[in-house]
């Protein structure tokens, strides 16, 4: 996981958001399966920096 990757998923949920925006409602639940995905790329990315900060203290 990468902040690259995290960053592509946001633009993805710009652009279903604004298709949801214009009255698509189909890219209202792929704008909430996108915002699902951040959330878990983000909870992965925290521990990722608490594991490397623990590990730098320790050292």
């Amino acid at each position: 996981m990468s902040i690259d990757a995290l960053l592509t998923e946001v633009e993805n949920l710009k652009t279903e958001y604004a298709k949801f925006q214009a009255g698509n409602k189909s890219a209202g639940t792929r704008s909430r399966k996108c915002l699902q995905t951040i959330k878990k790329m983000a909870q992965e990315l925290r521990l990722k920096i608490q594991e490397q900060k623990t590990q730098n203290t320790q050292s």
